[in-house]
């Protein structure tokens, strides 16, 4: 039940009366389905004239999914995450060196290897 409300107020807020519409159990009912989703930071409630306005709260779902996320997640994921960093570091140091032995420096620059420092002294 409470997940069709959320459904509901997915696409628009509604106010109580128009949820209840969608539901054949009876409005009270839908009232205390309606109290647990705003006492749980779900839904938020506000009122208009007489009518209280329910509106879905995305926040908690996005952190909920997060931690979701993060515990059906395979225990090396982490490990994967950091090994794949260090491979973009390692590839990025490599072809910014052949980048620099293609440049064609000029001798006595002190960017020429040690070996052809001595043999130009």
């Amino acid at each position: 039940m409470r997940r069709a409300i959320l459904e509901l107020l997915q696409r628009s807020p509604l106010p109580a009366g128009n949820i209840a519409a969608h539901f054949t159990i009876s409005r009270p009912a839908i009232s205390r389905h309606l109290r647990v989703l705003v006492e749980c930071g779900a839904v938020e409630v506000t009122t208009s004239g007489r009518q209280r306005v329910y509106e879905l709260r995305t926040a908690p779902f996005l952190e909920l999914a997060e931690y979701v996320d993060r515990l059906v997640a395979p225990p090396f994921a982490h490990g994967l995450d950091a090994l794949a960093t260090e491979v973009a570091r390692t590839r990025r140091e490599r072809r910014d060196a052949a980048a620099g032995a293609h440049a064609g420096h000029t001798p006595g620059s002190g960017h020429e290897p040690e070996r052809q420092r001595k043999q130009s002294a």
